[in-house]
């Protein structure tokens, strides 16, 4: 069964797939959203499903907000498409057939400094914490609604324009932004550079930078998994939600001396987690 549009009786626009498995109600409601958000003038965005009429559906609604949108069909179109016209954020189907897509998007967060939703039509959880794991900046799952997409996507945009290029993080001064030392590390806001005990550079996501941060200005307090993912992700948790989970785990197989006894970033049973090293300014 083709993508059909229909008007739902005294209700918006809504779209079903045979690949969504009739499950799939995304509202577009194009008419009624709000002027197009400062952050999207002349952004590239990329759309990859192979379905065309969710590329389309999603694209023309995200053009519809002032976005620049190109949709592509598969993870060899996108390579083609970052080679030559690379992409501010990609919106990436996982459900590819014949291709890996969490393969694709580990190979996104390697070869390309750009933003990562994952969008999945399979709802068991172990998709959206693996997908995190390879470091996309959030996920979506259908069915969905098309503002929250909308609202996860300039979520992670704020991000992406508030964390200089490696160019101007290198050559720029510093001017406000703090800087943290603890346990060794470094943590340098203005240069979003986390640096080892040794000194070494460790490679961070957005997201674990901000996590870690998030942390540093607030060092020996118990912060709860609601409160990180507002300060992170700005938005509020599921009652499902792992994201904050996932990306504690991550952080802590970069940062602690033994990840399964963490002494950085522990957990308080029922209340959230806590940076235990006294936190000095650089």
């Amino acid at each position: 069964m083709r993508l059909a549009l229909r008007q739902a009786p005294g209700g918006p626009t809504k779209a079903c797939s045979s690949k969504l498995a009739g499950r799939a109600l995304l509202s577009s409601r194009l008419s009624i959203d709000p002027a197009p958000f400062r952050l999207t003038t002349a952004l590239h965005l990329a759309v990859v499903d192979d379905e065309a009429d969710i590329r389309t559906l999603l694209g023309n609604y995200l053009e519809a907000q002032g976005f620049r949108v190109s949709r592509v069909e598969s993870g060899r179109a996108l390579d083609a498409l970052m080679e030559r016209d690379p992409a501010t954020l990609v919106l990436l189907d996982l459900g590819l057939p014949g291709e890996d897509g969490l393969a694709i998007a580990r190979q996104i967060r390697e070869r390309w400094r750009c933003g990562l939703v994952i969008v999945t039509g399979r709802g068991d959880a172990i998709d959206k914490v693996v997908g995190l794991e390879v470091g996309a900046d959030d996920y979506v799952t259908k069915p969905f609604d098309l503002r929250e997409l909308l609202a996860r996507v300039r979520a992670v945009l704020r991000r992406l324009e508030a964390a200089p290029s490696p160019a101007a993080a290198t050559s720029a001064p510093r001017g406000g932004a703090p800087v943290w030392r603890f346990a060794g590390f470094e943590l340098d806001a203005g240069a979003r550079r986390l640096l080892g005990p040794q000194g070494r550079e460790i490679d961070l996501t957005g997201g674990e930078f901000e996590l870690l941060c998030a942390f540093a200005r607030h060092p020996g307090r118990v912060l709860s998994r609601d409160f990180l993912l507002e300060h992170t992700r700005g938005r509020e948790a599921g009652p499902f939600d792992r994201t904050i989970d996932v990306q504690v785990g991550r952080l802590r197989r970069k940062i602690e001396a033994d990840p399964e006894r963490p002494q950085v970033i522990k957990s308080v049973r029922g209340a959230g987690y806590i940076l235990v090293p006294a936190v000095t300014p650089g």
